[in-house]
C-alpha cells in the first residue's frame, strides 16, 4: 500500500521509519509549504502537522480521495465542520486525541474507575499531565479526553486539571481520586514517540479502503453503541 506523510517532523519520521511492517511503501513526504496534491493516489495519508493547519489538510486529503489518519490535536473545535466535509467528499477519516493503544486501554481503565466512584462522594479527582516544552496545546487533548470520559461515565463532581510543559518528555497522563481514607493513582507513560506512531500506522491499514469517520477506538475496540 503506499502511504503519503503529512508533516514530516519527529512523527513523521519515526512514521516513515516503521511504515515497512505495516505494509506500506511510502510514496509522499508533505511538509509545511508543500503541496497536498503530492498524497493524490495514496492508499492512506498520515497527518501530524500543528493545530493551524490540521483541519485544512484533512479537508484537501479528503477532496483527493485519500483516506486520512489525522493525529495532530488542538484543532478539535473544528472537528464537526471536518465530518462534514469528510463525508461530502466521500471520503475517510480516523482522528484521535491520542493513537497510543496504551492510552486507549488506559482511557477505558480510567472510565471504569470514574464509573464505580460516581456514587462515593467522599472522593475527589484530578487529571494531571506532562509533555515536552514544544508540545503547543496545554492541556492536551488526551488528557481532555480522559476528563470527558471519566464524565461519560458518571463521575458528575468537580475535577481538577492541571498541565506542565519541561524539557523533552514524551508525555505522562495521571488520573487520581483521594479521599480520608485512601488514595488511587492511575497513570500512563510514554517513552517515546513509537507508540503513537505505530497506532497511527495501524489506524492507517484499518481506514484504507473505507468510507466514513471514525475515532480511533473504533479502530481497537468496535463502534460502540
Amino acid at each position: 500500500m503506499k502511504l503519503a506523510i503529512v508533516g514530516y517532523g519527529k512523527m513523521g519520521r519515526m512514521i516513515e521509519q516503521l511504515a515497512p511492517r505495516y505494509g506500506f511503501e511510502v510514496m509522499a513526504r508533505i511538509d509545511a509549504g508543500d503541496a497536498i496534491e503530492g498524497a493524490r493516489g495514496a492508499d492512506a495519508a498520515i497527518e501530524f502537522s500543528t493545530p493551524d493547519t490540521a483541519a485544512a489538510n484533512v479537508e484537501k486529503l479528503a477532496a483527493l480521495g485519500v483516506p486520512v489518519v489525522c493525529g495532530t490535536t488542538g484543532w478539535f473545535g473544528e472537528l464537526d465542520r471536518v465530518k462534514s466535509a469528510v463525508e461530502a467528499a466521500g471520503g475517510a477519516l480516523v482522528y484521535s486525541a491520542n493513537f497510543s493503544i496504551g492510552v486507549n486501554v488506559f482511557t477505558r481503565v480510567v472510565a471504569e474507575a470514574s464509573k464505580l466512584l460516581a456514587d462515593e462522594d467522599a472522593y475527589g479527582a484530578w487529571a494531571w499531565e506532562i509533555h515536552h516544552n514544544t508540545k503547543k496545546d496545554a492541556p492536551s487533548g488526551t488528557l481532555l479526553k480522559l476528563v470527558d470520559a471519566m464524565k461519560s461515565a458518571g463521575y458528575a463532581r468537580g475535577i481538577d486539571v492541571s498541565s506542565n510543559r519541561a524539557g523533552a518528555h514524551p508525555g505522562t497522563h495521571e488520573i487520581g481520586f483521594d479521599s480520608a481514607a485512601d488514595t488511587i493513582t492511575l497513570r500512563h507513560s510514554a517513552r517515546s514517540r513509537e507508540g503513537f506512531a505505530r497506532g497511527a500506522l495501524k489506524a492507517a491499514a484499518w481506514v484504507a479502503g473505507k468510507k466514513g469517520v471514525y475515532e480511533f477506538g473504533e479502530v481497537l475496540f468496535g463502534r460502540q453503541e
